[in-house]
């Protein structure tokens, strides 16, 4: 064991317990699925109609969904920091996407390193007994960085280390620990233009390659969990998918081809052009679709079932460019803005949670919960108590049906020019023009969950409460400068 492990297992032997005794002697194995840039309304247990999601709709069926659950963050890195550490953007680390590297096949890869002295999820579990493994996209470190997922309490790594990297499904290479994984596909640049489509199918194909880097990644992801099938294990898998590029294998593409009014992307709006978009985008989502339920039918061959909770949930809100129509697919169900805003289309995700035997079967709930929630929760389903300082409370008793669930005061988030905040049924939504202004938005969802209704001048008196619990519920970051900086 590592020192900086001993340390955390140090920390969470002195620190007081509040965690709920399940009465099982055995800790129950724990898969985390994290989906990239899924909206909230596109799964088919949420509404939508043109995308097939079997399997994730069984595990609703099998287990709870959540219908207001928040990600950490409107983009990828911060999200994916307050998932780790329990700490929301106005404390966490990491905050926002910035690069280390450029774009070139022989730049540096990684973003801003999650630095050593934070707790992650994956340190808590090593420190109980887990095997512990990353499989998919990180983007909280690079190669050799402090953020590195082996240096973060995982035993195992592979895919993507770099967000850059991962905008191709057909990587040159993908990461195994320390060691490059040479894949056998072709480099070419991840974003590119054309000014017409190609007229042969050869003109398209030069977008692909000969190894589709999730396929890769959920057998990796298959292997841990047969390695460690006589342990506990946690399994973080962090699918790419449907994060653009636009790139699918063709077997997929067929299944949605002349199903929808499609017409060739030629990379206008970032990322790679596709003759089908509409169709890979969907056949992107039922692709991931059925490596959950691969991962589903493993654990239930293995005779695992009964002592797996699995979760499932996106990083943030539905992307925007690269091809995608959000809104042919509504994307965002009927909730406004997208991915990089924090109103509630870039920050309310899909959540399902399954663990037979626990949570009730084909169960629902509207508890307020966020990314920086799982963390504590996690410590309490294996008996172990939380780092101090984090923003997080256990949704172990909404899972479960059993013990009081604590509330939140409120969630909070930032964005470089943006600030959100949640308490109760109202939801502030600032952010600072390209003037140096201040527009401030003041909703109530419970009657306005498309924010169409903007309240701010109205309600005065509630706008300047919520303000002033967002301005105090942060701490200025030197890495991540926002406007709402302490002068």
């Amino acid at each position: 064991m590592s020192n900086h492990l001993i340390v955390v297992a140090s920390l969470l032997a002195f620190f007081p317990a509040w965690s709920c005794v399940l009465g099982n002697d055995k800790h129950p194995n724990i898969i985390y699925i994290l989906a990239d840039d899924l909206g909230y309304g596109e799964l088919g247990c949420y509404g939508q109609e043109k995308i097939k999601t079997p399997n994730i709709d069984a595990l609703a069926v099998a287990g709870m969904k959540f219908t207001q659950h928040y990600s950490g963050s409107p983009v990828c890195a911060s999200s994916r920091c307050v998932l780790m550490t329990g700490k929301h953007t106005g404390h966490s680390y990491i905050r926002g996407n910035t690069e280390n590297g450029g774009w070139g096949p022989d730049a540096p890869e990684g973003q801003t390193p999650l630095i050593s002295s934070e707790v992650t999820i994956a340190e808590i579990l090593k420190a109980k007994g887990y095997a512990t493994a990353a499989v998919g996209k990180w983007g909280l470190g690079g190669p050799g960085s402090v953020g590195h997922p082996n240096f973060q309490g995982f035993d195992f790594f592979y895919g993507y280390l770099c967000q850059r990297v991962a905008h191709n499904y057909y990587p040159t290479h993908l990461w195994e620990n320390h060691d490059v994984d040479i894949l056998g596909n072709d480099y070419f640049k991840a974003h590119q233009r054309i000014k017409q489509s190609p007229k042969t199918d050869e003109g398209w194909k030069k977008y692909s390659g000969n190894v589709y880097a999730t396929d890769r990644m959920i057998l990796k992801a298959k292997n841990f969990i047969n390695t460690n099938k006589d342990r506990p294990f946690f399994l973080y898998y962090a699918t790419t998918v449907p994060h653009v590029a636009l790139q699918v294998p063709e077997e997929s593409l067929q299944q949605y081809k002349g199903q929808f009014d499609d017409q060739p992307y030629l990379g206008t709006q970032g990322y790679l052009p596709h003759e089908f978009p509409r169709a890979a985008y969907a056949a992107m989502i039922t692709r991931m679709d059925r490596n959950v339920g691969e991962l589903v039918d493993l654990i239930n061959n293995l005779g695992l079932e009964d002592d797996t909770i699995l979760m499932f949930s996106s990083d943030n809100g539905p992307t925007f460019n690269g091809g995608v129509d959000a809104k042919y697919f509504s994307s965002a169900g009927p909730l406004s803005g997208l991915k990089v805003s924090a109103r509630e289309g870039g920050i309310r995700v899909p959540m399902i949670a399954k663990w037979p035997g626990k949570i009730e079967p084909g169960s629902s709930t509207d508890h307020v919960s966020a990314f920086q929630d799982v963390l504590p929760t996690i410590c309490d389903i294996v008996d172990t108590s939380m780092p101090k300082k984090i923003d997080g409370i256990s949704f172990l008793p909404t899972l479960t049906g059993t013990g009081k669930q604590k509330q939140h005061e409120f969630l909070y988030w930032e964005l470089r020019q943006q600030q959100a905040l949640r308490m109760g049924d109202w939801k502030l939504y600032r952010r600072v023009n390209r003037k140096g202004e201040t527009i401030n938005h003041l909703f109530n969802l419970k009657n306005d969950i498309g924010e169409q209704n903007n309240l701010a001048e109205t309600n005065p008196s509630k706008l300047n409460e919520l303000i002033k619990i967002a301005m105090d519920a942060r701490i200025d970051s030197k890495e991540f400068p926002t406007p709402y900086d302490s002068k």
